[in-house]
């Protein structure tokens, strides 16, 4: 436990600079006693490193010092190698930067730890995007991360599914989140934070005007918030609805045992409702709202008119 903590100690003051005991403490979650013990044992094994007092003062490594990655374990060498989607990496413009890095880390890490990482790329892939329709179509992804990382604003023209339908506006690009194959853009403007659609970019134009994130701000965090909203203001409804034990695997209700359930499920719309339960066919009866089933019963006397010859 120790000795991990000492390495991240060291890659701590590596990759961020100059460090207080307490802003320490708080990373390693441990008492500014502790971090004073374990400043003096990496120091006692020949670890560079030097404090400096005062109101600006902490700990810090001598410039120039690097650590090679030999504080990795098995599991965190697996997981930096799995969690590189190089697919993502080169629509981003970054395919051979993510292949050279990896090439770094390799040579990095011990024998032991290079066999490790080896059979994750042999026996894991990773493909992002879902089973029906092609990938996405991005041709401003690399221009919209280039915004996002350099922190410009850009004047997008893009196009939406209600009037007017193509809209141009600035906005400042706060980060880019990959959801099920599809790139979304969160960025700042006129009305609020707002989430686009990449593919749905038609221009898009840099100004090269800098800009502030708002303080507080976690891409995460926002990202969490956005999905939960959107799945509070998706499902609006809800139907009373006759399942067999098919219909009641197919959209995840626990039976009720060999024969019919009865229960209510969520709905987003009569429209929509429309067409995913007529996926089900006979394995669902629509029981109430009224206006679901009889758009129903009217589509399967459409069909069954249209396949009685």
């Amino acid at each position: 436990m120790r000795a991990s903590r000492l390495v991240t100690l060291l890659l701590l003051l590596q990759n961020r600079g100059r460090m207080t005991a307490r802003q320490l403490a708080e990373e390693l979650e441990v008492s500014v006693r502790t971090v004073y013990r374990d400043v003096e044992a990496l120091g006692a094994a020949g670890i560079p490193l030097y404090g400096e007092a005062g109101h600006a003062g902490g700990y810090r490594l001598v410039d120039g010092y690097r650590t090679r990655l030999t504080g990795l374990t098995a599991e965190e060498a697996q997981a930096a190698f799995l969690a590189a989607l190089p697919g993502t990496a080169a629509e981003l413009g970054l395919g051979e930067a993510l292949a050279a890095a990896q090439l770094k880390l390799r040579a990095a890490l011990p024998a032991e730890l290079r066999e490790h990482a080896g059979r994750i790329q042999e026996r894991f892939l990773l493909d992002a995007p879902g089973w029906y329709g092609d990938a996405e179509h991005t041709p401003h992804l690399a221009a919209v991360a280039g915004a996002v990382w350099a922190r410009l604003a850009v004047v997008l023209r893009y196009r939406r599914w209600r009037a007017p339908e193509e809209i141009e506006r600035r906005v400042e690009p706060y980060g880019l989140v990959l959801k099920a194959g599809r790139w979304y853009l969160v960025a700042g403007g006129p009305s609020g934070i707002r989430t686009y659609r990449v593919d749905q970019i038609i221009e898009l134009h840099a100004l090269g005007e800098e800009f502030a994130i708002p303080g507080g701000f976690d891409l995460a965090a926002h990202w969490d918030g956005y999905l939960a909203d959107f799945r509070s203001r998706l499902h609006t409804g809800e139907a009373l609805v006759r399942l067999t034990p098919e219909g009641a695997r197919r959209i995840g209700v626990t039976p009720a045992g060999d024969g019919w359930t009865e229960t209510r499920v969520p709905i987003e719309s009569i429209d929509h409702a429309h067409g995913e339960f007529l996926r089900l066919g006979t394995d669902i009866e629509v029981l109430a709202p009224a206006e679901l089933r009889d758009r129903i019963a009217d589509t399967v006397a459409i069909l069954a008119t249209r396949y009685a010859g």
